[in-house]
């Protein structure tokens, strides 16, 4: 599993426990920051349990903690700064098998906006992109099969060959197959390149329940 997989699942786990997701719940739907105080006084709850939950939150990254001075005052005598509680920027998406359909679309998007920059062809340089982001996914890793499982593709060698067991753009694939499995063949030949693979190449061999492209000797 990818650790951004791993992570986010570990962020949606944080919100299963009840009144963890109830001071949650109260935090994002504030105007602004909001104390420990604050929370424990709106909802009930005990000020040692909300700051441990606030602060589980914040640990996960689904909140960001800030220190501010509410009276306004500052130097000698202005008192302690408030711990203040926010929503972060993260985004947390979790999909099981794992899919990267955001991946997907910054490809396409930043081939479209070349492509009307240069004039050059949208698949070509689609393809291209494709396969410098598949390098870098896999620059460093051991071996090929690790990182294809690093980034959900579920690899299983059979026979010298290295099937994959999950497309992770299937939904996309049903109803742009051509143009998603050129995008996942350049992803995939990138990655062999990142590992410094010579003895596999990445073709095209759809096959039910397989993804789009398998790895073969060269």
């Amino acid at each position: 599993m990818h650790k951004s997989q791993a992570g986010a699942l570990a962020a949606v786990a944080a919100l299963d426990e009840p009144t963890r997701r109830r001071l949650y719940e109260y935090v994002v739907r504030r105007p602004g920051p909001v104390s420990r105080d604050d929370v424990a006084e709106a909802l009930g709850v005990a000020r040692p349990t909300v700051a441990f939950h606030l602060d589980r939150l914040v640990a996960e990254r689904l909140l960001v903690a800030e220190y501010e001075r509410r009276s306004g005052r500052t130097g000698p005598g202005a008192g302690r700064p408030a711990k203040l509680y926010r929503r972060s920027d993260r985004q947390v998406s979790v999909s099981v098998p794992e899919r990267h359909y955001e991946l997907a679309g910054e490809l396409l998007a930043s081939a479209i906006e070349e492509a009307d920059e240069t004039g050059g062809s949208a698949r070509e340089i689609l393809a291209r992109r494709a396969r410098d982001h598949g390098a870098g996914l896999a620059a460093g890793a051991p071996d090929v099969v690790g990182a294809l499982e690093e980034h959900g593709f579920e690899p299983r060698v059979e026979e010298g060959a290295v099937l994959l067991g999950n497309c992770p753009f299937q939904r996309l694939a049903k109803t742009h197959a051509q143009l998603v499995c050129e995008m996942n063949l350049g992803l995939l030949a990138g990655m062999l390149d990142g590992v410094g693979e010579g003895g596999l190449r990445a073709r095209l061999d759809p096959r039910p329940g397989f993804c789009c492209v398998r790895l073969e000797p060269a």
